[in-house]
């Protein structure tokens, strides 16, 4: 890993965490966030412990892997450019399910939740929409979830002749 470096002010503003807000609140987020660059297979944090950082990919993939280094181990989900990483953990303090392990070389942007927490009294309009674009990223997580589950459902029953 490299040492944590200042965001780019055009990545930040490129993420889904700035969407509505003017260059100057952009400007502040950045000043939030640290880059961070991973090897290929480097691990980010392991499934069980508890951490403060909410991970933003620019480049690269991050997978989330369950029981990493076991006979049970289960690649869960491969993260591409544009995806949050660990955002429920980062929001309520939650052990995490999963390891998060470099899937490819990978680019991140690193906020820590008592910078976010920060700007309740100063800027609480940047906070706002940082917490906006979490919770519509959870939300087509779990709607996305919604679908596959209908499709198996319908899948193993067999219902409406669709399969």
């Amino acid at each position: 890993m490299n040492t944590p470096v200042p965001a780019p002010y055009d990545d930040v503003k490129a993420s889904r965490l700035a969407e509505g807000m003017s260059a100057d609140e952009v400007r502040v987020l950045a000043g939030l966030l640290t880059q961070e660059s991973y090897a290929a297979q480097h691990l980010l944090a392991r499934e069980g412990s508890v951490d403060n950082r909410l991970y933003v990919i620019v480049e690269g993939s991050l997978n989330l892997v369950k029981h990493l280094g076991t006979p049970d181990e289960t690649l869960l989900a491969t993260l591409k450019p544009g995806d949050f990483a660990h955002e429920l953990g980062f929001l309520d303090g939650a052990e995490r399910y999963a390891t998060l392990q470099a899937g490819s070389a990978a680019r991140v942007l690193v906020l820590e939740r008592e910078k976010l927490e920060s700007l309740i009294d100063t800027h609480p309009r940047i906070l706002y929409r940082v917490m906006c674009a979490i919770v519509g990223t959870v939300h087509r997580v779990q709607t996305r979830l919604a679908m596959q589950a209908t499709e198996l459902t319908n899948y193993i029953v067999k219902q409406h002749g669709r399969y």
